[in-house]
């Protein structure tokens, strides 16, 4: 049996967290802010997917936004560039 993956915050971690699930304008932010802070709390990654947010996850998303937490902050939360579906024209394209 694996173990329970755990997430340890220092009490900055935590209140970073806690400003960027109460106050960010982004709701993915405030969605993964949410999930960690659970985990944190002693709630599993496959719970927190499963039961823990307003819509269920996959358990391997929950778990990724844990391991690039952990890896890069609260920068690793964010959506990267290039991500999401490209524009169907450029606005710099002159018309004919």
């Amino acid at each position: 049996m694996a173990a329970r993956r755990k997430l340890e915050l220092t009490r900055e971690q935590k209140d970073e967290l806690e400003k960027l699930r109460d106050h960010s304008s982004k709701a993915y932010l405030r969605e993964r802010a949410a999930a960690l802070l659970k985990i944190s709390a002693g709630m599993s990654p496959n719970a927190v997917a499963q039961h823990g947010l307003l819509k269920p996850r996959g358990a391997d998303t929950v778990y990724d936004w844990l391991e690039r937490y952990e890896n890069e902050g609260i920068q690793g939360l964010t959506v990267r560039e290039g991500r999401g579906r490209k524009p169907a024209f450029s606005p710099s394209t002159p018309k004919r």
